[in-house]
């Protein structure tokens, strides 16, 4: 099956790290809004995905939702999780004290991978 998401090695690092002070995370990429479309990480239980929300994958063994919106709008491309320095559009994200901040790159599926897709679960 082909992958809706995929880890750099530089946010597998940084993630090791926010585990190690955070304990259990979650992820989750947003529409809009405050964060603008960055994902956001946060201590497992202190956020919780709306209605219809996609889980398109795991970062490190920790839940990665999209925005049910969004998702639409992506259900065709890959996700690659990366890290990036600096802040990002807010700080709301572990990460931002640290200087750092989570960014996607998203590229469309091939033909062939869109056939043999990953399935989403939504939230109920």
């Amino acid at each position: 099956m082909s992958e809706r998401l995929t880890v750099t090695e530089k946010a597998k690092d940084l993630i090791k790290e926010l585990k190690e002070k955070h304990g259990d995370l979650l992820f989750y990429q947003a529409g809009g809004c405050c964060e603008g479309t960055q994902p956001q990480c946060f201590e497992k239980g202190s956020f919780f995905p709306r209605m219809n929300d996609a889980l398109i994958g795991h970062a490190e063994g920790f839940e990665f939702w999209v925005d049910r919106d969004l998702f639409e709008y992506w259900k065709n491309s890959h996700f690659t999780l990366d890290v990036l320095d600096g802040f990002g559009p807010g700080g709301f994200s572990l990460e931002s004290p640290l200087g750092k901040t989570f960014k996607v790159h998203y590229r469309l599926f091939t033909e062939e991978e869109l056939n043999d897709l990953q399935p989403v679960t939504r939230n109920s």
